[in-house]
């Protein structure tokens, strides 16, 4: 049986470490996920999408700003784009998980 490595993003934030916790629930314990691996991937797919676009076109909105307006006082939202993406990250997770197109 292939070890799912998908696992060990449990250790990126406290509600994914609870699924580690959990006995043989893996990263999905914390989000109740039911699905089967295919589905499992299949929704990962579409979720990393998401939050590929959304950090990409935030990134690139959010330097062009400041290079334009010389308005270094948004340089902290600017660097906190990728935790954020992590957020997004489990909240389309739950979203596809619980049946949403």
């Amino acid at each position: 049986m292939r070890k799912n490595k998908i696992g060990y993003l449990g250790i990126l934030g406290f509600l994914g470490l609870l699924g580690l916790i959990t006995q043989n629930s893996g990263f999905y314990g914390a989000f109740g996920g039911s699905g089967s691996d295919e589905g499992v991937e299949k929704n990962i797919d579409r979720v990393c999408r998401n939050a590929f676009i959304f950090t990409t076109i935030t990134s690139a909105l959010s330097l062009a700003y400041i290079a334009t307006f010389k308005a270094v006082e948004i340089w902290p939202l600017a660097l906190s784009l990728p935790f954020i993406a992590i957020v997004l990250f489990a909240l389309f997770y739950i979203y596809y998980d619980r049946g949403g197109d």
